[in-house]
């Protein structure tokens, strides 16, 4: 799994019957320092994220490993909500904090 941050949406009106149900987010890659990386996917939402949010997502035919996604033409799955991450006894990030 791989750290992101969901920077926008993908909106189509015409998409694969195995897909219609899915919502489609554009996550850009995040650093362990949660720096944006300039690498990004186009993930299938699988938890209920949104915009703005910090999540884990899988790519490959990892991403075709859940309830959600299994069977269908999905390269990237958003699996995760990211609460916290605390890395050597510091808290590095808190959805939950305001200056996160």
């Amino acid at each position: 799994m791989k750290l992101g941050k969901v920077v926008g949406t993908v909106v189509s009106t015409q998409k694969d019957v195995k897909i219609k149900s899915l919502r489609l987010y554009v996550v850009r890659d995040l650093s362990v320092e949660l720096k944006e990386n300039p690498t990004f996917v186009v993930a299938a939402d699988t938890v209920g994220a949104g915009v703005g949010e910090v999540v884990l997502y899988a790519s490959g035919s990892s991403a075709r490993q859940t309830m959600t996604t299994e069977g269908r033409p999905i390269d990237a799955s958003i699996m995760a909500i990211v609460d916290q991450i605390d890395m050597g006894g510091e808290l590095r990030y808190d959805k939950f904090s305001e200056d996160s």
